[in-house]
């Protein structure tokens, strides 16, 4: 086995196929391309090939000072994708020690957990979704036995929709409606025209709301635009919330519209020409919805403003004809939130964690 970096044009499109040949179509989403080439600026990518030149592996690595100081210095590895054999995946270990000097390993993330990664643990036969990991049963286990454990684990959740008339659509998500004037209380609502300027209002409210999770980040203006960036002709306005308490904004939830299977057809190439398909098309990705992120700010939590915004979200949900609410992951040791989705009558969908190994000595 040989690691080649990433070099040419060529190289970073086999970097790219490479998952869609190994994986299931119809359960694999691919990372837009367009995020990958971008990784390239912070990130060092590697294709594995065996001895006779075939693409068997892919990884990246790098390292981030603001995940060092929260976690501890670290060497992050990720976009790790391997066929099932031990070879391939030692290949990829032992480059990534080679290049961590001393440092334990942590992945696969990319470029950050807050931004996306992770391995799914359960839940296989279940197609992945945008913003969140799918691969085979093999993974975890290939991890296992490399000597990695697992570190953060959490769910991905998925809540039926199906059949939910708009008068018995809240839930459970019960607030005394008295409050929303007592408080000077105003729910908004994202602009497709307008979210470019919205940004650092939900960046705001991100960064405070989830400093206190071990795996975050601060996500910097730069990171969100990456991250949001072709969102504003798919946003459907009706299910990006954020609270208001006096005119401070206080809470937020932000759900998209589902384009996975978009996503799976066009092998995350998103281009100008995919994009007016999509856009053509995209009356066609409003029936499965992803939320993506939710949070309040910390001196505002335990107050039920999660709970207002979420019966709103579900409201707005049935009244659109939406099916299907999925979740990106949420940890395991965060109660409070898995609560609302149970209340929802949701069920965890797939198993998942990031895994860490220790410093070779």
């Amino acid at each position: 086995m040989r690691l080649d970096p990433v070099r040419s044009r060529a190289d970073l499109r086999a970097f790219v196929d490479f998952p869609l040949r190994l994986h299931p179509s119809d359960r694999y989403v691919p990372l837009l391309s367009s995020v990958i080439a971008a990784h390239r600026r912070t990130a060092d990518l590697f294709l594995v090939r065996d001895r006779h030149g075939v693409v068997v592996g892919r990884t990246s690595m790098h390292r981030s000072a603001a995940f060092d100081a929260k976690v501890g210095p670290r060497q992050l590895f990720g976009h790790t994708e391997f066929v099932d054999d031990d070879d391939v995946f030692a290949a990829i270990v032992d480059a990534v020690e080679t290049r961590a000097d001393g440092r334990p390993l942590f992945g696969p993330v990319a470029l950050l957990p807050n931004q996306t990664g992770g391995v799914i643990t359960s839940g296989f036969a279940d197609r992945g979704f945008v913003d969140s990991a799918w691969n085979p049963a093999y993974y975890p286990h290939m991890y296992e036995r490399h000597g990695f454990h697992r570190r953060f684990e959490a769910d991905t959740w998925v809540v039926d929709l199906h059949g939910t008339a708009v008068a018995d659509q809240d839930h459970g998500f019960v607030f005394d409606d008295a409050r929303i004037a007592a408080e000077q209380l105003v729910v908004r609502h994202g602009s497709r025209w307008r979210l470019r300027g919205q940004l650092p209002i939900l960046r705001r409210m991100l960064n405070a709301s989830f400093a206190q999770l071990g795996y975050y980040t601060d996500i910097s203006a730069e990171q969100l635009a990456e991250q949001t960036d072709g969102l504003a002709f798919l946003l459907d306005e009706a299910l990006l919330l954020w609270l208001e308490k006096a005119g401070r904004p206080v809470a937020f939830v932000v759900t998209v519209p589902d384009i996975s299977e978009y996503l799976m057809r066009v092998g995350g190439r998103l281009g100008i020409p995919n994009q007016l398909r999509l856009l053509a098309t995209r009356r066609r990705y409003r029936s499965d919805a992803v939320l993506i992120i939710k949070g309040t700010v910390p001196d505002e939590q335990g107050r039920g403003y999660l709970t207002l915004l979420s019966r709103e979200l579900h409201r707005n949900l049935a009244s659109f004809g939406y099916r299907t609410l999925r979740s990106t992951f949420v940890e395991r040791t965060n109660i409070a939130s898995a609560a609302q989705y149970r209340r929802a009558g949701g069920r965890p969908l797939h198993g998942y964690t990031f895994y860490e190994k220790a410093a070779v000595a």
